[in-house]
């Protein structure tokens, strides 16, 4: 995060930090000039996000993922903040909210809730950018390349029997991007835009799927929306 800026609340923390970067680097993903885009973060993984017309559209979308889970999460824009937008997230409590810049009206929605911090970064960060991944570990250091990889700079091969349409293909591409910010083992839901159903960090990438599946029908029915298939 570049030259932020911390306005009205508590420190953040060491959970706040990490969960910050980990929702700021997910929305990265996502080229401003091409959409509007949110991620919701919980403990380092996505609970939600999605794409709109704009940030408000991207939020909503973003937030019938998962709604339990983002109370208390952080939300990452990729574009500037609008008032519009934060109207919408601080109807539910979040810690913070990173957004490359913010409007005047913007910031005076989140400087009214107490313990909501709005950070402006005067940027985004670069998905293909190279460095290094680096983590402690037992007297000493483990390092690795930097995961750059763009599903946007790939050639991909359909090997399935049906080809995707172009509808299916873009969300499959917008799955890519955000299973890239999701825990191993990594199962990602998505339709029209937005994820539907995350499944993150499990030992069984079938219990991650199912974990997923049922995160889906929970929140097509919290939406009152209808479910494909039931899933066992």
């Amino acid at each position: 995060v570049s030259t932020a800026r911390q306005l009205q609340g508590k420190t953040l923390s060491y959970n706040n930090v990490n969960d910050t970067d980990a929702a700021f680097e997910c929305v990265a993903e996502f080229d401003p000039r091409r959409t509007a885009a949110v991620a919701i973060i919980k403990h380092a993984n996505p609970c939600g996000v999605a794409e709109g017309a704009s940030l408000r559209e991207a939020y909503e979308k973003a937030l019938r993922c998962d709604p339990v889970s983002a109370f208390g999460g952080i939300v990452a824009t990729n574009r500037k903040l609008d008032a519009e937008a934060a109207r919408e997230i601080v109807k539910i409590f979040t810690e913070v909210i990173i957004a490359p810049e913010a409007d005047e009206e913007a910031v005076k929605i989140v400087a009214a809730k107490k313990n909501l911090r709005l950070l402006v970064t005067g940027g985004l960060p670069d998905p293909r950018a190279g460095g290094l991944a680096v983590r402690t570990v037992a007297g000493g250091l483990l390092f690795q390349g930097r995961d750059n990889a763009v599903v946007d700079d790939m050639e991909l091969k359909v090997v399935t029997r049906r080809a995707p349409t172009a509808g299916e293909l873009a969300d499959l591409k917008f799955a890519f991007r955000v299973c890239k910010h999701v825990k191993s083992n990594a199962i990602v839901y998505v339709k029209n835009g937005a994820t539907v159903g995350v499944g993150a960090g499990q030992m069984s990438r079938v219990d991650s799927s199912r974990i997923a599946a049922w995160k889906a029908a929970e929140a097509a029915k919290a939406a009152g929306l209808p479910r494909s298939e039931e899933h066992t």
